[in-house]
């Protein structure tokens, strides 16, 4: 199963208003393990950046003013997402944005059929909460110290394990084995998932250990049951 974790960052905050999208960011999961393939992109907005949302991104005019605009780069992103689904952090404002800069593309719109919105399963789970980014990674032990302005990729690369720590996802390298246990009260069988350990741990007894254990042992009676298995 393939899915894609995305964040945007704008001129503003509605298209309507003409606001464009001057960051791209997304993130690649396979069976909901981060890949590494990752997909980001600034982009010339052809407009003048809201001041509001300059002190949120960082990204000045004059550092968009050289970079590619949406059109040129549509069918790479659409490439990269494919046909998989989408998550986003409140996907409503990402969605409507994109949507916005593929009609003027002339390419078909993203289905919301496809979206994944971590804000409404946050929400679901901690009725009343914060549920922000920087909450959830808070919540979760995610550190996100590097994000003293937003970005994209890094904050898709955030909400990838806040995703991951709200659906319960796979941890990479976690290798399962599969035990069928019996029940002691009934037929019934349950599957419990154990955890393999590749090499065994070194032993932390030491040499004086062991011989003060002997001499312990010596101390018994030969016919002790202690000495039977030894």
């Amino acid at each position: 199963m393939r899915e894609i974790v995305l964040d945007t960052e704008t001129t503003g905050l509605s298209p309507d208003n003409g606001d464009r999208i001057v960051e791209i960011g997304c993130v690649e999961l396979i069976n909901h393990v981060p890949t590494n393939n990752t997909y980001q992109v600034y982009l010339n907005p052809e407009k003048d950046m809201d001041p509001g949302a300059e002190k949120v991104h960082g990204l000045t005019n004059e550092f968009l003013s050289d970079k590619p605009k949406f059109t040129e780069i549509a069918d790479s992103f659409l490439d990269f997402i494919g046909d998989s689904n989408l998550i986003a952090h409140n996907a409503d404002f990402d969605i409507n944005f994109l949507n916005s800069e593929l009609v003027r593309a002339k390419k078909d719109k993203i289905n919301n059929d496809r979206v994944v919105d971590t804000l409404k399963i946050a929400r679901s789970k901690f009725p009343g909460a914060r549920n922000s980014l920087d909450a959830l990674c808070k919540r979760f032990f995610v550190d996100n110290s590097n994000r003293s302005l937003h970005g994209a990729l890094l904050d898709s690369e955030l909400l990838a394990e806040v995703y991951l720590e709200l659906v319960g996802g796979k941890e990479p390298d976690l290798e399962l084995s599969t035990k069928t246990i019996k029940k002691d009260n009934n037929s019934q069988n349950r599957t419990s998932k154990l955890s393999t350990r590749k090499n065994k741990l070194k032993s932390r007894i030491t040499n004086i250990d062991e011989k003060n254990h002997r001499d312990f042992l010596a101390s018994f009676p030969k016919e002790s049951l202690w000495l039977k298995n030894t």
